[in-house]
């Protein structure tokens, strides 16, 4: 395809777009759109549109959207039934300095592309992380708490997100021949991402740029249950590359245990484990047992939390009537959060008493001795590692935090509390807080997440309407009136007066203003 002479010069091109296409849907005119709000002017990076042997009615749309925009290109491929090559091509015909990978359904953000460029400009990276977020998916966000500008592997968060969506040194890409698999490969980004982390000099983390929308749209193939013959196979690739880039000891370790928990613990936990058919239950089992027994030693145990060391350890012994037992009894669990007290401080802050109660069958289901051994699992542990069911480590870290749903999967913190070796807590929230400063809304539902012993639990906070009652009138501070009810289920709502009382949000905004900087004094 002879290049179209009004695009841009290639030593002018910051960065090539790779975008692997296949029979978009309507998702795919966001991503054109968020294309041409970029910052970056379109005479400093391209569009790869790497078709996948789409059908005509896309092809005829890709040449229109080629068309109409001098720095857009459309290579058009065989079909090959993956992503991988469409963006191996991409990256063989990228012109600019830097490749970034799009997927079809997601968009970027206006301003990403120009500051990913100069954020790897200014510190001469070979990887740049761009923040993700999530559109319909929580994502972890440990990963994007702030920029780094040389992250290391095992010291920084980057096993968090090996999405591929991400921007690439071109000549870094070539040198060192990283490439996706060709074919139908899962796991091909972890191989692409992991890959290049290990051959990168400099891994930089843009934590505090929105760049990249990942987008959750209904049927995606991450959503269907996994083959597990098929599966495992690429999943010991990935271990394999690990395995080829380290030696034994702490850092592989700590590398390994990123896909045993997520690739193979999550899958035999609690109601998942419980609900799949006994025959694909076998079959998951026939495929991970021996991958557990080959790869992954005590030193890898030695980080999971206090339940995926129960899990690992009957993995690991074969015990599977066992571990289908220790999964009901995390299945069968139930927390409650009560409140047991209301009332508001002067400040304008709703002080909670709260009661945590987790139980299984009306009694307590996580007893722990004085020394803090679980006396109250009713599965036989005899034969496996001694102790095993002692969780010190995690019922010193046990807490509670209220937060407020958001958008998709989002929450939004507001208070937390620690609860070792305790049921009950005082906590508070704080009302201009739950409503922020543009909130129009009218109520608020509060969540509590519970971590104890290394399990965690997302319920409604709930209360009797008398407890709440007796917190009384909400004071000035607390900016619009503001009263606790319980609702439908004695779910805890926080509900205000709107519109009235914006001078008295005012008011309460500034006192708080004024004590956060006599606070940094």
């Amino acid at each position: 395809m002879s290049e179209d002479p009004q695009s841009p010069p290639a030593e002018s091109v910051r960065v090539s777009v790779v975008v692997p296409v296949f029979n978009p849907n309507e998702a795919f005119d966001e991503l054109i759109a968020s294309l041409d709000r970029q910052t970056l002017d379109r005479s400093r990076f391209e569009v790869l549109l790497c078709d996948d042997g789409s059908d005509e009615k896309t092809r005829e749309r890709l040449a229109t959207v080629e068309s109409t925009r001098p720095h857009v290109r459309v290579l058009y491929l065989p079909h090959s039934g993956w992503p991988g090559t469409p963006r191996n091509e991409g990256v063989a015909a990228a012109r600019g300095r830097y490749v970034q990978f799009v997927d079809q359904d997601d968009w970027l953000f206006e301003s990403a592309l120009e500051a990913l460029c100069d954020y790897a400009d200014e510190h001469g990276s070979d990887v740049v992380v761009g923040k993700e977020v999530g559109i319909g998916r929580p994502l972890p966000r440990r990963i994007y708490r702030r920029d780094v500008p040389d992250a290391k592997l095992g010291e920084d968060p980057l096993l968090e997100m090996l999405t591929p969506h991400k921007m690439f040194r071109t000549a870094f890409l070539r040198e060192k021949q990283v490439r996706f698999p060709d074919g139908k490969v899962r796991l091909e980004d972890h191989l692409f991402v992991m890959r290049a982390y290990f051959e990168a000099r400099t891994i930089s983390i843009l934590g505090s740029v929105p760049c990249y929308a990942w987008v959750k749209r209904s049927g995606s193939a991450s959503s269907s249950r996994i083959d597990p013959e098929s599966y495992f196979p690429h999943l010991e690739a990935v271990l394999d590359l690990v395995e080829r880039y380290t030696e034994p000891g702490r850092l592989r370790d700590r590398l390994l245990r990123h896909w045993f928990r997520g690739k193979i613990l999550k899958r035999v936990a609690g109601k998942r484990m419980v609900g799949y058919p006994a025959e694909y239950r076998t079959r998951l089992l026939d495929a991970v047992v021996p991958i557990v027994q080959r790869r992954f030693g005590p030193g890898v145990d030695a980080g999971l939390a206090f339940p995926q060391r129960i899990r690992a350890a009957l993995l690991r012994a074969d015990r599977r009537a066992d571990l289908v037992a220790f999964a009901r009894f995390e299945k069968e669990m139930e927390c409650r959060v009560a409140v047991t007290s209301a009332s508001w401080s002067r400040g304008g802050g709703l002080s909670l008493g709260l009661r945590v109660a987790i139980t299984r069958d009306g009694q307590d289901a996580l007893v722990f001795d004085d020394g803090g051994t679980l006396t109250s699992l009713p599965v036989p542990m005899d034969g496996l590692p001694t102790g095993l069911l002692e969780a010190g480590r995690e019922l010193r870290n046990d807490r509670i935090e209220l937060v407020l749903p958001g958008e998709g999967s989002s929450v939004r913190h507001l208070a937390s509390a620690s609860l070792r070796k305790r049921s009950t807590t005082t906590i508070a929230i704080d009302p201009l807080r739950v409503f922020g400063p543009d909130d129009e809304s009218r109520e608020a539902r509060i969540i509590a997440k519970v971590r104890r012993a290394g399990w965690t639990f997302d319920v409604p906070l709930t209360s009797d309407a008398a407890t709440l009652a007796g917190a009384g009138r909400s004071p000035l501070l607390a900016g619009r009136t503001c009263t606790p009810v319980a609702a439908r289920g004695g779910a805890v709502e926080l509900r205000r007066v709107w519109p009235g009382g914006r001078f008295k949000d005012l008011a309460g905004r500034a006192v708080r203003r004024m004590r956060s900087r006599a606070h940094r004094r």
